[in-house]
């Protein structure tokens, strides 16, 4: 066996799990280039429908794309478990998304806007449940933590250049450009998955809870606490694209300087993702994810107080080590607890801890908008207390689904 295959036997990762991480960076791209761009192109809409301060109708723009993304999940889930056409419903999400994005040209309209945004949500309920059941089937309990890190590594990668790309578009060449750029992104994902993800047969349909679309039976306080975790991580990195403009004032940033600080996150997910994945396959899902979000704590609480670029950069980057922490561990644990279950209910039974997240997607935008209207600093104080109280809740209800394995050096043996 050659370097390549045992680094990847190593991580659990092989064709299915590296063409799905791909393309959910090459998403992440297309998606995130949004992030800088929204704020800013309601910034320049003629007068809106609705007299409302204008950080607020940005946090409801950002939030209905969560909100849509979480509530319709639980149906894209049973859909595709009911189907089982797992790969071809990632590819209608996908192109679903794409063509959103380009429309976003010829909108000239808050409502415009709103729409797009909550059709762009029903694109990503389409293709998380699916891609969230082709990794569970492609990857093994013993390395399924490294291999959800090495996963959501490449998500962050791609989530990490968008802003980036988004924001040097946008001050270079205007907004449509990056419109252009998001679709064709979008395209080259769906590519990506058409080249190097194999078809799966769907599953026999004999078991009757194939038929639910909300089944509770899947719902329990071990995957719950999970889900709220996610949700917690989520809010805490979604608050600042809300503030951006009162950010970019009070940094003296353009959109590219808000585009790195705001990828400082996606960095620092990067550099930690798979070592603290592969620590969970060692150490177990429970620890890693309480310990995230204790650390997500301060440094969001810290975002608030902040007048200093670099300071703002560095605070973000232990957001995102804290969001490391959490999000492979909490996937992997889902996949554990999935793999327990009926094959039909396998998205659904995984998708309960990505709807957290898009509900935290959701939500950050909205609460810093509301919260932003009496104080700058209130967002960020009040998540990250609820990020210590998520820790209290993950520690008290999360159960374990990994065995403590002992760290050995290497030649060295217990029998000596």
């Amino acid at each position: 066996m050659n370097l390549t295959g045992k680094i990847g036997n190593a991580l659990g990762v092989n064709l299915t799990v590296v063409s799905l991480s791909v393309a959910r960076m090459a998403d992440g791209i297309g998606n995130s280039i949004l992030y800088v761009i929204i704020p800013l192109y309601v910034d320049k809409l003629p007068e809106k429908l609705i007299p409302l301060p204008k950080v607020f109708l940005i946090g409801i723009l950002i939030s209905a794309y969560g909100f849509a993304t979480a509530s319709l999940q639980p149906f894209m889930a049973a859909l595709s478990d009911r189907i089982g056409r797992y790969k071809q419903i990632i590819q209608v999400g996908l192109a679903l998304i794409a063509l959103t994005t380009l429309a976003f040209i010829f909108a000239t309209r808050y409502i415009d806007l709103f729409g797009l945004r909550i059709a762009q949500g029903l694109g990503l309920a389409m293709e998380i449940p699916p891609t969230l059941a082709l990794l569970e089937l492609a990857t093994q309990k013993e390395t399924r933590g490294s291999a959800m890190g090495f996963f959501t590594t490449f998500r962050m990668a791609g989530l990490a250049i968008g802003p980036l790309l988004g924001g040097f578009l946008r001050d270079s060449f205007g907004f449509n450009a990056t419109f252009y750029a998001g679709a064709a992104i979008l395209i080259l994902a769906l590519i990506i998955v058409q080249a190097g993800v194999p078809y799966h047969d769907p599953p026999k349909q004999e078991d009757v809870s194939c038929a639910r679309i909300i089944d509770f039976s899947i719902i329990n306080r071990q995957i719950l606490s999970a889900t709220i975790a996610t949700f917690l991580m989520a809010t805490a990195f979604t608050l600042v694209t809300t503030l951006e403009n009162q950010i970019n004032s009070r940094l003296g940033f353009q959109a590219f300087g808000f585009g790195v600080v705001f990828s400082a996150l996606m960095v620092g997910r990067l550099v930690f993702q798979v070592p603290l994945g592969r620590l969970s396959d060692r150490l177990g899902r429970k620890p890693l994810v309480v310990g995230g979000l204790i650390l997500m704590a301060p440094a969001t609480a810290l975002l608030g107080e902040t007048s200093s670029s670099l300071l703002f950069g560095i605070e973000r980057f232990v957001q995102g080590i804290g969001a490391a922490a959490i999000v492979a561990p909490a996937l992997a644990y889902a996949g554990d607890l999935a793999h327990m279950e009926s094959e039909c209910r396998r998205s659904r039974m995984m998708s309960l801890v990505t709807i957290g997240f898009g509900l935290g997607i959701a939500f950050g935008p909205l609460m810093a908008g509301t919260l932003g209207i009496i104080s700058y600093r209130l967002p960020f104080l009040v998540d990250g207390a609820l990020c210590l109280a998520g820790a209290v809740v993950v520690f008290l209800f999360m159960g374990e689904t990994v065995e403590r394995k002992p760290f050995r050096r290497r030649g060295y043996s217990r029998s000596r």
